[in-house]
């Protein structure tokens, strides 16, 4: 077999191990740590399932490994913990029982350390430890480590890994990136220290040096040990690229693989995590020129999910290895994908921080794309119908197209109706915004994958009750979506606006001088796209803040794109659209004139709740999805089609 991607896929040794191919799973936090820091059975599912996905390795996330000075937010590996190493070994064995290479992340989080196990009454009596006497920037104290601490968590290093080799791990990621303990120490910015661990690169490196020696001795030769290196701190007093080359030159007799991340964490989120509004690939730069500096293989990681790219990064000589975090939520397969020629099966990343949003607020983990993700346990196999049934689905959005992709799986015959002439339902509004794009192209990918599954498409079809009866369907989903939210205001329907939903077909009727009307995420976006375009951008929202609907995580990212493209004015009530803009009346009950020759508007949607009445008892199963049932999120449109045809 001639295979599309000959680089991506071909074998690689680090040390004595043999890696099945260059595409790497980076280490993602798991979501069921137990009360003493066990990996709990739900984030042993989650690994394993990239391993059934055909990534080279797959990389638990993280280990701490000085519980004394890191009262942290992930695992521990250690004996006098009950079921510690059992857990472990059992996450070890799952991973390789399907040919991936296990890893594992040892960290410390030094004077980051979390403490959301532990009631807040308590966090403020757990000393924070870094390199230096400082203060974070949330008023926590942080004390500088003494030398006997520095060399009890040296040690641990060295305990901890030793533990991870008896559990069956092949390779061990030491982290020093992304402002954890040991980047602490490299940093001239966090790193103040006037003792052999501080002042000169040299001594700046020496705790990550001793670490890497520790576990040496503990694991011994042709262990595979990786290092992941912050290549630049992208942060003014930070250490830059040319520092970060040095950096990587120290640490290189020491290590097998050097893996180059980017930024740090509490300083530069959008930077280790780069968004929508970046290009893919954004960070790759940093290990290409590290690269010139060292002779063992560089990894590269950052907004990575294009074969192509990834492909040319490694056949041009900038990475050996490309890791992913994001993109195997999206499509735990894309590896398989992309080593069996299929890469037009690959769901892609939206760079949307669904995951880590939810992760944030729930300790959970969720995927816009994927509603397997943190729910591995309940079956990442479909199961066949014990009774196969004819399903009929009304609307072709993203949870109508998994709807009737999953139930096709299942064996049902499926018929997918969709009343316009092309599917996507509102994602088809995204293509015309060139950071969303993604989002336009998930529908196309979902409607390939149902075509692929079985499902027969009938465009231009409106779905009525006696169209279902006359189908004979045993079961109906709905998923007819939302219409755009357009009040009595007058001037609203005037030549000059255009509704949100509809830029991508009529964008040559708005001008260089636009006011989005409604500062929601869609508004928002919307606003972004134009002021990148250049033209003036006002953006007018009712309420005191703007797009209180997008995830803390793309939230902060959105608002300081708006402060680059955007004039927004908040607490504005829009009262009459003119040719000139839109009158509105300030908090302080003031008439303002945004200007604007062209109006956007983008002040919600609605459901379709006609439709859906009309149909609720259409056929012996029903069941409403996505905006259809309550206007929300992709994510739950397609997590309710899903489990609305498991339903079946």
């Amino acid at each position: 077999m001639e295979r599309k991607y000959p680089n991506l896929t071909r074998p690689i040794t680090i040390g004595r191990v043999t890696f099945r191919n260059r595409m790497f799973s980076a280490p993602m936090g798991g979501t069921d740590i137990t009360n003493d820091g066990c990996i709990g059975p739900k984030s042993t599912a989650f690994y394993e399932l990239r391993a059934k996905g055909g990534a080279g390795a797959v990389t638990v996330s993280e280990c701490m490994v000085h519980p004394k000075t890191d009262g942290s937010h992930a695992y521990h590996l250690d004996t006098s913990i009950l079921n510690s190493l059992a857990a472990a070994t059992y996450t070890a064995d799952a991973i390789r029982r399907h040919g991936a290479i296990p890893s594992l992340e040892l960290s410390h989080s030094g004077m980051y350390a979390g403490t959301y196990m532990t009631d807040k009454s308590r966090q403020h009596s757990l000393n924070q430890w870094g390199p230096s006497d400082t203060v974070r920037p949330d008023g926590v104290p942080v004390k500088a480590l003494t030398k006997e601490l520095i060399q009890e968590i040296v040690e641990a290093y060295g305990k901890t890994a030793a533990l991870a080799k008896r559990a069956g791990f092949e390779m061990l990621m030491i982290h020093g990136g992304h402002g954890w303990l040991i980047n602490q120490f490299l940093s001239p910015y966090f790193n103040k220290r006037t003792d052999e661990y501080g002042g000169s690169l040299e001594n700046r490196c020496r705790l990550a040096v001793e670490v890497l020696q520790e576990v040496r001795k503990a694991v011994g030769p042709g262990f595979p040990i990786e290092f992941r290196l912050s290549g630049s701190e992208l942060f003014e007093g930070g250490y830059d690229l040319e520092e970060g080359c040095r950096i990587a030159e120290q640490l290189e007799p020491y290590i097998d693989l050097l893996h180059v991340s980017a930024g740090t964490y509490q300083r530069g989120f959008g930077n280790t995590h780069p968004s929508m509004f970046k290009p893919y690939g954004c960070n790759v730069y940093l290990a290409a020129e590290i690269k010139k500096h060292v002779k063992i293989p560089v990894a590269t990681i950052g907004a990575l999910n294009s074969p192509e790219q990834m492909e040319e990064i490694i056949a041009s000589g900038q990475a050996d290895i490309v890791y992913m975090a994001r993109a195997l939520l999206a499509d735990p397969f894309l590896p398989r994908k992309v080593s069996e020629n299929r890469e037009e099966e690959i769901v892609h990343c939206l760079r949307c921080f669904t995951c880590m949003a939810e992760r944030a607020a729930t300790s959970t983990r969720r995927c816009t794309v994927n509603p397997l993700i943190g729910r591995e346990m309940e079956g990442s196999e479909i199961q066949p119908a014990p009774v196969k049934k004819k399903v009929l689905v009304a609307g072709g959005g993203p949870g109508g197209l998994y709807a009737a992709y999953t139930a096709a799986r299942r064996g049902h015959q499926v018929v997918l109706c969709e009343k316009t002439d092309a599917l996507g339902g509102i994602l088809k509004s995204e293509q015309a915004i060139p950071f969303k794009k993604e989002m336009y192209d998930l529908a196309q990918t979902y409607t390939l994958l149902a075509e692929k599954a079985g499902v027969e498409i009938r465009l231009n079809t409106e779905v009525t009750r006696e169209y279902v009866e006359k189908e004979g369907a045993d079961a109906l989903i709905v998923a007819v979506g939302s219409t755009p939210l357009v009040p009595p205001i007058p001037g609203l329907n005037g030549d000059n606006v255009v509704i949100v939903n509809n830029y991508y077909r009529e964008k040559d009727k708005v001008s260089g001088q636009v006011v989005v009307f409604g500062g929601g995420l869609a508004g928002c976006e919307c606003a972004i796209h134009l002021g990148m375009e250049g033209k003036q951008v006002h953006l007018v929202e009712m309420r005191d803040q703007l797009a209180p609907d997008a995830n803390v995580r793309h939230r902060p990212l959105l608002l300081a794109e708006i402060d680059k493209y955007v004039t927004a004015h908040t607490g504005y009530t829009g009262k009459q659209v003119t040719a000139e803009g839109i009158v509105c009346v300030d908090k302080d009950g003031q008439e303002r004139l945004v200007p604007g020759t062209t109006v956007i508007c983008a002040l919600g949607q609605r459901s379709r709740t006609d439709v859906v009445e009309a149909l609720r008892d259409a056929a012996p199963y029903v069941a409403v999805i996505g905006d259809a049932s309550r206007v929300s999120t992709i994510t739950n449109a397609v997590y309710w089609g899903y489990h609305a045809a498991l339903d079946i």
